[in-house]
């Protein structure tokens, strides 16, 4: 009898073994969700956005000059607001939604402009996927040629233009987007291709990290555009 029951609680206990492993061997292997994720962000260079602000003629001309300069496939739209009559703040997003409204998960740069002393200086920041880029202060002072845009805030009796927002349109991103074909047709040695993945873009000299730049080179930039030298 006692043969008998050492039996059974040996069979039961190799049964309850098997079962274990096989449901074991049945359950799917686990994956790490972002073990293959890459950062798929286009770079931007940032010595030439911050040239474009610089020699930009209004919110029309930057925007532009913006999407010459990047070299991914969305379009860059700009806010424009002067929230006083020294200072103005623009701001670079992806409209996603195409709402014509800028959203804080779109936005990936601003550059803030400020009139001290009859100068005007500048600064960029990224954000969202660009975030850790400041540059360093921009000064503008008497006599540097410039665009209207940073001019005209310097002039006496200067009356801001866009305490009502300027906003890139839908309409005019889709005009932006046929301009920026056209220009990098016409461009093509600018234009590093693609990579085979087709995940990133070469070119841009500057990344979204926080290494600061120098210099600026006008990149895109039309020459035949006016520009103002102001008087001393």
């Amino acid at each position: 009898m006692i043969a008998k029951t050492k039996l059974l609680a040996g069979f039961l206990g190799i049964s309850l073994l098997f079962g274990a492993t096989a449901g074991c061997s049945n359950e799917e292997p686990r994956t790490e969700r972002w073990a293959t994720t890459e950062n798929t962000n286009v770079k931007i260079d940032w010595d030439k956005v911050n040239e474009a602000y610089k020699n930009a003629n209004g919110p029309e001309d930057l925007e532009k000059r913006i999407n010459e300069i990047y070299e991914g496939d969305e379009i860059i739209s700009v806010h424009v607001k002067d929230e006083d009559d020294k200072t103005q703040v623009v701001t670079g997003f992806f409209d996603k939604d195409k709402s014509g409204t800028v959203e804080d998960g779109e936005k990936i740069f601003t550059i803030k402009r400020e009139i001290k002393d009859g100068n005007a200086q500048y600064q960029t920041v990224g954000m969202g996927p660009y975030y850790g880029y400041h540059s360093p202060f921009f000064s503008i002072v008497s006599g540097m040629v410039v665009g209207s845009m940073i001019s005209n805030a310097l002039m006496p009796r200067y009356t801001p233009m866009y305490t009502q927002p300027y906003t890139t349109s839908t309409a005019r991103a889709s005009q932006i987007s046929s301009h920026r074909t056209s220009y990098r047709a016409q461009n093509p040695t600018r234009f590093q291709k693609r990579s085979t993945s087709g995940r990133t873009y070469g070119g841009g000299k500057s990344t979204g990290g926080g290494t600061r730049s120098r210099g600026g080179s006008r990149f895109g930039v039309r020459r035949d555009v006016a520009r103002i030298r102001l008087d001393a």
